[in-house]
């Protein structure tokens, strides 16, 4: 990944918060965009499809969740990253967020060496800016499609959401290793989010449910692991 070939869009209705933030990504070398409400943001991105967008919640006519929801709903939209940057510290935020499709969940206020760390963090799990020469896994008669998001058992596809695809990738890459939850949310949702066990057994269970029971395993005590059908 090389910076320079990175575009971040960012998205709050302070104008200060706009040049703070966007001056120091600027000077890491990322191709800043600015808006600073919902319908720009969404215009915006459509257009320059960046790889991450950096989205406020308090924002007028538009608030930043519904902004999130649009975006996810937008198809030529999917490999793009979207993280809250917002003083909203209370729970449920977090979890509107979450459940409107962002990646990640950041408070305010941060150092910019912080940030950066998020952003890098981030941009390590675009699927397109690390692809590898290896974008298809088969084991067994599962196959995986990385490029395209696609996933087949017996040559019949499956419908997966993107964070159940991921899940299913990761454990994929390495057949037979044992993820713990805290592996799989660290890889999956980041470092420094906070997903409970609940959460990684619920999109489990529905993995399981989609791959007719197939190929993920439980190893008691430890996590989760992918084996042959």
């Amino acid at each position: 990944m090389v910076e320079s070939d990175v575009k971040i869009l960012v998205v709050d209705d302070e104008p200060d918060i706009l040049e703070f933030v966007g001056y120091n990504l600027s000077r890491e070398g990322y191709k800043v965009s600015q808006a600073s409400n919902g319908q720009q943001a969404l215009n915006l991105a459509e257009s320059i499809k960046p790889h991450l967008i950096l989205l406020d919640i308090m924002m007028p006519d538009m608030d930043g969740v519904t902004t999130c929801h649009k975006i996810r709903s937008a198809c030529d939209l999917d490999d793009t990253m979207i993280a809250f940057l917002t003083a909203r510290h209370e729970a449920y935020s977090e979890i509107a967020g979450f459940e409107a499709g962002a990646d990640d969940y950041i408070h305010k206020p941060i150092s910019p060496r912080v940030l950066n760390s998020r952003i890098k963090a981030l941009l390590r799990r675009h699927p397109t800016l690390n692809s590898t020469s290896e974008s298809t896994i088969r084991i067994d008669q599962l196959f995986l499609d990385h490029d395209k998001y696609e996933v087949s058992i017996d040559g019949e596809a499956i419908d997966l959401a993107k964070k159940e695809f991921e899940i299913l990738w990761l454990l994929a890459e390495k057949p037979g290793k044992v993820y713990s939850r805290e592996e799989i949310y660290r890889n999956i949702w980041g470092s420094d989010v906070i997903v409970g066990n609940r959460t990684i057994d619920v999109h489990i269970s529905k993995l399981r449910q989609k791959l007719q029971q197939r190929y993920i395993r439980t190893v008691k005590g430890i996590g989760y692991k992918i084996d042959n059908g």
